[in-house]
């Protein structure tokens, strides 16, 4: 075998896997939109036959064969060889097994689409939900909205189960522990040194955070006119506490209530040299019955620029955080190297995507760019800067603990999900977020967040990309733009510091080991003494 023959047969295999991966990616953002169930089987039947592509046992020998034979040098086709092989490892199962737990995750997905939280015979969006929990102060209807929404624990929650058993029982075929570790090694991710990772985390976090938590806990006490020892999962303004409560004077939600976010999102990636006009013109970015209540940002075919962003914006700080996040993930690939085979076409990891999609969400409430913007002036950002300072690094501590909370509950999850799960959650709720359950409830809370059933072993991710967003701030501020004393910039108007992104992140897309590209760039492999000199210290 040479190197030359697995070139030919890459470029046959990716000949059938572009256009199938395609019609997926169509179905599958139609399906979030218009929430039918004829647009959610045809999601499904598109899902299932890129499945037997990637099943195809063949072709995977084939691949092994090339793999063993060490006739693949280039580093090109060796990054591609070692991305099919795991793509493909990763379906070398019953191609039945393969189908049902699509239409499982399905099923499940629409049943999450189509849910809204009922109160009183009235219903509310999730944007509706957050909302009231956000700025109600009565207590009954705090805790009735807050437990409203969590009936759609026991609609999904048996269905769940049933997905995760045979998740692991596919990873138990393909010779893994279960699917949690057979998640994270086949997208180079060695589950011992994340453990390690998280455990330094957690020590990093969990005493600012304890210090923090009383704070807080000391302004909702008075918020609410209850004792601390009061408090509830209700009264943090939010519904899972993955956010932070709103404790300082400072509300940003005002500066955004009569903003065009969508104009603001274009003008910023435009000035950094990004253009995002053609992603927005194919984007659905605001709300209707049926549709998906979430974000996500897609590429169709990672070919013909058919990059597409779901929101379902209304007119606030978080949302603005989430489009500048989504259009994040959209311009990263929208600026692939195109020379690439089609499957490098993508991040280097799906962590360096959310990096850079945190690292312009983080801009929503960074008085510098909010004044670059003209949302504020240049005094009013002067003066709100120290609140501004305090609410970003309490949402990056109350966020990290939430983080903890989803990758150790994942993880234990996949371990042993015959165990009491809803135990488990409310035990790892109370260690990491330091809230305790409400007396006696036993209903399955871990089902209510989504991500468990259709974004499996993912969510750790995102707080390694947080890590990365600090770290390439601070080398782009420091190196790129200049600002060797310490000072801090939106990257406004920089087409130096986008041009940075595009050449050392974008462009080399998933041609190289997520720490190697990390390295190239910034002279340093992963780590979180950025983020920790940046929110923690």
């Amino acid at each position: 075998m040479t190197q030359q023959e697995f070139s030919v047969y890459a470029d046959s295999l990716e000949s059938l896997l572009s256009p199938a991966y395609k019609d997926m990616a169509v179905a599958y953002f139609n399906a979030s939109i218009s929430g039918t169930e004829e647009d959610y089987e045809k999601s499904a039947e598109a899902e299932m036959k890129l499945n037997k592509l990637l099943a195809d046992k063949v072709v995977f020998a084939e691949l092994k064969e090339f793999k063993e034979s060490g006739a693949v040098a280039d580093s090109i086709q060796s990054r591609l060889l070692h991305v099919l092989y795991n793509d493909y490892l990763s379906k070398q199962i019953d191609i039945k097994k393969l189908d049902e737990m699509t239409k499982k995750q399905n099923a499940i997905e629409k049943k999450y689409s189509k849910f809204r939280t009922t109160v009183d015979g009235k219903q509310y969006t999730d944007n509706e939900v957050e909302e009231l929990l956000k700025n109600e102060t009565d207590s009954k209807i705090l805790e009735a909205v807050w437990l409203a929404h969590k009936d759609i624990g026991p609609i999904v929650a048996d269905d769940i189960l049933g997905l995760i058993r045979l998740r692991n029982e596919v990873a138990a075929e393909l010779g893994f522990k279960n699917f949690h570790d057979m998640s994270l090694r086949l997208s180079d991710q060695d589950p011992d040194e994340l453990e390690i990772f998280f455990d330094e985390l957690d020590d990093l976090t969990r005493d600012g955070f304890a210090g923090l938590k009383r704070e807080i806990d000391s302004h909702l006490s008075k918020l609410y006119n209850i004792s601390t020892g009061q408090l509830m999962p209700w009264h943090y303004q939010n519904r899972y506490f993955q956010e932070a409560p709103q404790i300082y004077e400072l509300k940003l939600d005002k500066y955004y209530k009569d903003k065009d976010l969508e104009e603001l999102t274009k003008v910023y990636f435009d000035g950094i040299g990004m253009q995002i006009g053609d992603m927005l013109a194919k984007s659905d970015l605001y709300e209707k019955e049926g549709k998906n209540q979430h974000a996500y940002c897609i590429d169709i075919d990672r070919d013909s620029l058919d990059i597409r962003v779901l929101c379902n914006i209304i007119p606030n700080a978080s949302w603005m955080e989430t489009m500048l996040h989504e259009f994040g993930h959209a311009v990263y690939q929208k600026y692939v190297g195109q020379q690439l085979p089609w499957s490098l076409k993508m991040p280097a990891h799906i962590f360096t995507t959310e990096g850079v999609a945190m690292l312009f969400g983080r801009f929503a409430s960074n008085p510098v760019w909010m004044a670059d913007m003209g949302i504020v002036s240049a005094e009013e950002a002067e003066s709100i800067a120290e609140d501004a300072r305090k609410i970003a690094r309490l949402q990056q501590l109350v966020f990290s603990r939430w983080v903890q909370v989803m990758y150790r509950f994942e993880k234990g999850m996949y371990a042993d999900p015959e165990q009491d799960l809803n135990k488990l959650w409310w035990d790892l709720v109370e260690k990491y977020q330091m809230i305790k359950p409400p007396a006696g409830r036993d209903m399955p809370d871990w089902a209510t967040k989504i991500h468990v059933a259709t974004a499996p072993c993912y969510y750790h991710n995102y707080l390694l990309g947080e890590i990365w967003a600090s770290q390439f701030y601070a080398y782009i501020n420091e190196n790129i733009i200049g600002n060797k004393d310490g000072s801090r910039s939106s990257f406004y108007g920089n087409k130096q510091a986008g041009r940075f992104l595009i050449d050392n992140v974008f462009m080399p897309a998933g041609r190289y080991y997520w720490n190697d590209m990390i390295e190239r760039a910034t002279g340093e492999k992963l780590t979180p003494k950025y983020y920790a000199k940046q929110f923690v210290k």
